[in-house]
């Protein structure tokens, strides 16, 4: 896959730059294996017909991500169908005096598990965010969540790191390493295909 990296050498003008970014993201959007995004319509699904809680996490860019899909998968979702069975969605990233305590006490690599040692019942999910897949306080939950049983699922970018072998369902928006930028706008493009999908299947 070509990369961004000799791109701006290439173009004179923010437009110019922003035709090569949008072609570029294209290709990565594409690179999302089909079948996989089958099995997260799946997943989430069946957690809304069996009132399972959808954990999200995530770091910096990924963090926001975390925090617009509780909303979006959430609350935004009863308030365009009425479904009396909506989506339980929560963000982990949200609780700013939770994280900082949990961070400052305990250390940050604790921050979601620690949470998740409180809220996780049994058949729940936790979405991961990680354009690397190897940020250790997402590993960290990941782990313990699988040891339980739970199902992960992965919003994962670059090679899918250590969380590849983790998820059990990897939408891996691939692209060199340390590109940030795309694959954080294409795990939010899948956000909102995820919202308008059931905004449409649940009226």
């Amino acid at each position: 896959m070509n990369t961004l990296k000799n791109v701006f050498s290439e173009v004179s003008t923010i437009g110019q730059y922003s035709r090569k970014y949008f072609s570029y993201l294209e290709k990565v959007l594409q690179s999302i294996d089909e079948i996989e995004i089958n099995k997260l319509g799946d997943a989430f699904e069946s957690a809304r017909v069996n009132g399972n809680t959808i954990f999200v996490a995530g770091n910096g860019g990924s963090a926001t991500t975390a925090t617009t899909m509780a909303n979006d998968i959430g609350f935004d979702i009863i308030k365009k169908t009425g479904t009396d069975k909506p989506f339980k969605v929560l963000s982990l990233v949200d609780n700013n005096s939770v994280v900082t305590a949990i961070a400052n006490d305990v250390g940050y690599d604790n921050i979601f598990i620690n949470q998740l040692k409180i809220h996780y019942r049994s058949g729940d999910c936790l979405i991961v965010i990680s354009a690397s897949g190897n940020s250790p306080n997402i590993l960290k939950a990941a782990e313990w969540v699988k040891e339980k049983g739970g199902t992960i699922i992965g919003f994962l970018g670059f090679t899918g790191g250590k969380l590849m072998e983790l998820c059990d369902v990897k939408i891996h928006a691939k692209s060199k390493a340390g590109e940030y930028g795309p694959v954080e706008d294409a795990h939010l493009i899948m956000n909102h295909i995820l919202a308008h999908w059931f905004q449409n299947k649940l009226k």
